[in-house]
């Protein structure tokens, strides 16, 4: 068998070798990552991987699930995840497989389904959930569990974004033309999103939300703001926020520069305001009101009140 091994990260030095030249590959510090390109046809994808790496063929099946092997195919030149243990690639194909024992041993925290509406779904993203994944892996991602564990069982495309650390609702369609449909309503900001946030400090009280304008990355963005409980004890507030439009981080960064830091936000919070310690970020995402692609009509999606933010 000659098929050749580019072996790369975590070292510098990239080297080709025969399969039997590699037979140290477990004792590779993780995360590592490999590159085969196919000069024969006589294995399955399972068979060159176990062999390029040591890795058993149920371990290479196990990380083919967990979407760290990608194929990439000559004629279309594009990669894609397989988790079909039986593919034979072509004469030219190439293989990729990222591991990283870190990634591959977490375990999802299972999201919560909210409503199911047949070609679009919305779900309750617990913290920790991805919402997409990585050339690593996808098995830690809403998407791919919602794919593995719907009844009955549809394809999941992500139509907008959570962070990591945020919690609440998020839609997941089940066709393509659907994810497209819904996508273009955030574009268009025909998709009104309101969030709960718990921030440090008193919040000031009015009659109407506060507008937060200020540019994020160089691109217009608008949140309002409104202020819905104060505990005295803890100098925390409870805030209802909308936002407009859709920046990274947009509600973290918008309530930092008007003074009032995100409890739990361990990226942009500042010095002295971690006190919270291990809390997670208490941002969550508590409802989505749009007119419905399917039906036409209006929408709305809340979180259950078990759910909600709480000071």
């Amino acid at each position: 068998m000659n098929d050749v091994l580019r072996f790369a990260s975590p070292y510098s030095a990239t080297m080709c070798a025969s399969f039997k030249m590699v037979t140290i590959m477990p004792e590779f510090t993780s995360p590592f990552d490999i590159h085969l390109t196919v000069e024969n046809t006589d294995s399955s994808a399972v068979d060159l991987l176990a062999e390029a790496t040591g890795l058993s063929k149920q371990q290479i099946k196990q990380v083919m699930q967990k979407g760290a092997v990608w194929l990439e195919e000559k004629k279309t030149g594009k990669p894609r995840r397989l988790r079909r243990a039986s593919k034979t690639p072509e004469v030219g194909d190439e293989l990729h497989l990222y591991y990283d024992r870190r990634v591959l041993e977490s375990i999802p925290t299972p999201p919560q389904l909210i409503a199911d509406q047949g070609e679009y779904s919305i779900w309750y993203k617990p913290y920790g959930l991805l919402s997409q994944g990585s050339k690593w892996g996808d098995h830690c991602t809403i998407q791919r569990w919602v794919e593995q564990n719907l009844t009955p069982q549809r394809p999941a495309f992500v139509v907008h974004r959570l962070d990591r650390a945020a919690t609440g609702l998020i839609i997941i369609a089940h066709q393509k033309r659907m994810a497209s449909k819904l996508a273009k309503l955030f574009a268009q900001r025909e998709m009104e999103k309101r969030y709960q946030v718990i921030v440090h400090g008193r919040f000031p009280e009015s009659g109407w939300p506060k507008k937060i304008d200020t540019d994020i990355d160089d691109r217009s963005a608008r949140s309002y703001a409104s202020l819905l409980e104060y505990n005295e004890k803890k100098d925390c507030s409870l805030l209802d926020v909308r936002i407009d439009t859709g920046r990274k981080h947009q509600i973290r960064k918008h309530l930092l520069s008007i003074g009032f830091p995100v409890v739990g936000d361990r990226l942009y919070a500042g010095e002295g305001q971690q006190e919270a310690g291990e809390e997670n970020l208490q941002l969550t995402a508590s409802s989505l009101t749009f007119i419905c692609p399917i039906t036409q009509q209006e929408k709305q999606f809340k979180l259950p009140e078990v759910l909600w933010l709480s000071i």
